[in-house]
């Protein structure tokens, strides 16, 4: 009588290896994409508040500036990172950039510059302005999520 040996072979293992490592490949990059799409949503987001928020100052002031003066500045946003909870912070949000251009009493544009683990997003800048014309610096379809 011969005993039967029960139990996985080296083939046995090394093929189950081979499928596991074939499916972590496939995986991590779509949950790191996955993980991206999530912060640059909440970023999105964040630019929808401040716009809303810069509406009503309009509202209240009949300008989108502090003073009539062009160079007086904006009013200080209730916010400037995203996301507002939590600790890890991936975008600055901003009213005005180097461009002087950016605010007037009739005009604004808002960004959202990418930092930390979002520093290298193919997105770059996210932007709106007071006409809800949306920018950035990848694909606009993509990047906004139209």
């Amino acid at each position: 009588m011969s005993k039967q040996q029960h139990g996985f072979s080296l083939i046995e293992l090394m093929i189950a290896v081979a499928i596991v490592g074939i499916l972590a490949a496939v995986a991590y990059p779509a949950y790191t994409e996955h993980i991206r799409e999530a912060r640059r949503s909440d970023a999105r987001v964040s630019l929808l508040e401040l716009t809303q928020f810069m509406e009503r100052y309009y509202t209240s002031n009949g300008r989108y500036t502090e003073t009539a003066a062009a160079d007086s500045g904006g009013p200080a946003l209730p916010f400037t990172e995203s996301p507002r909870d939590g600790s890890d912070k991936y975008y600055d949000l901003s009213l005005l950039d180097v461009n002087p251009n950016d605010l007037t009493a009739t005009a604004y544009t808002i960004r959202a510059v990418p930092k930390g683990a979002m520093a290298g997003d193919t997105c770059g800048t996210l932007t709106i302005n007071q006409a809800g014309v949306k920018g950035a610096g990848g694909d606009l379809d993509d990047c906004w999520g139209l």
